[in-house]
């Protein structure tokens, strides 16, 4: 099966995860899937120093900077695949 497709499936089945996820492991999926589907992170970091969850969630896209969004997705839809 095609990546593209797999990843996609993947992304619908995260939607119906019967238990939440720890959120370290839900920052690393948002960070893989938005570096999949964008790109490298060109956002300016949030400007208020307390809203933590948005500090997080640009530091783990920017962290991921480089990776390709093949390498991204396969390990999006790896991780999944480990919480089912």
């Amino acid at each position: 099966m095609e990546l593209k497709t797999r990843f996609d499936e993947a992304v619908a089945k995260s939607k119906l995860l019967t238990t939440r996820p720890s959120n370290e492991i839900l920052l690393k999926l948002y960070s893989l899937y938005k570096q999949a589907t964008e790109g490298d992170n060109q956002q300016e970091p949030p400007s208020n120093p307390f809203d933590f969850v948005a500090r997080a969630k640009h530091d783990a896209w920017s962290q991921l900077k480089g990776r390709s969004s093949e390498d991204c997705m396969q390990e999006y839809i790896s991780l999944m695949e480990s919480l089912q």
